[in-house]
């Protein structure tokens, strides 16, 4: 296994959150949504009553930037500086770690940056990345989580500074095992759009199982 490549057991990464955290975990899979959760819509759920458990991204609070140096808080994404548009006319930009429920979570926003009408049609291209740059082994799902569902594709045609956006989440499975430690994220509108790196900052979204990513949609997904 490369340098980059480093995992712990789930006890050794539950002991660094329990330190890098206001809150108390009993463990790496505590503040983890289980994978798939939210992804088969509730026929009896009302619109004035929200389902027990599910979270809406509009609700939640956003975390605070930490100041340097401070482990114990969760740090939002780094932005890349203003650059050019990508010749795809396509850019993605990771907002701020949203918190509820030991869970974590992050709103992608794709955003036409060209001169031209841009179309999007799936889901945003996410690969985790070691420190040396090299691409890490965490599954990345098609699915929604309980920050959000996942309503499949939706074709949309964006206006210049037109924008549509994505739920990813940090999910683990039951068969769970060692957690891999990423220091970056590579995203990308479409797999073939031209993707940007985007460090990582805290344990708790630095170590990961698998993640779960909403499709481009207008809107958040409920």
């Amino acid at each position: 296994m490369s340098r980059g490549v480093r995992v712990r057991g789930r006890r050794r990464a539950a002991a660094v959150l329990l330190s890098a955290t206001v809150t108390a975990l009993t463990g790496c899979s505590g503040f983890l949504v289980p994978a798939g959760e939210g992804e088969v819509p509730d026929p009896a759920r009302s619109a004035s009553a929200p389902r027990s458990g599910l979270v809406r991204a509009e609700t939640l609070h956003p975390t605070p930037a930490p100041a340097h140096g401070d482990p114990a808080r969760t740090g939002p994404p780094s932005a890349p500086p203003p650059e050019e548009c990508p010749a795809s006319g396509a850019v993605v930009t990771m907002g701020e770690v949203l918190t509820a429920m030991m869970s974590r979570a992050v709103v992608l926003t794709l955003t036409n940056c060209g001169a031209k009408p841009y179309r999007v049609d799936g889901y945003p291209s996410v690969q985790a990345l070691g420190e040396d740059g090299e691409r890490l082994p965490v599954k990345v799902n098609p699915a929604g989580s309980q920050f959000g569902r996942d309503h499949g594709p939706e074709a949309l045609t964006l206006k210049p500074g037109g924008t549509a956006r994505s739920m990813l989440a940090w999910v683990s499975t039951k068969e769970g095992g060692e957690l891999v430690m990423a220091d970056a994220l590579e995203l990308a509108a479409a797999p073939d759009a031209g993707a940007r790196v985007h460090p990582l900052e805290g344990h708790d979204i630095r170590y990961m199982d698998e993640l779960n990513i909403t499709a481009w949609r207008a809107e958040l997904p409920e």
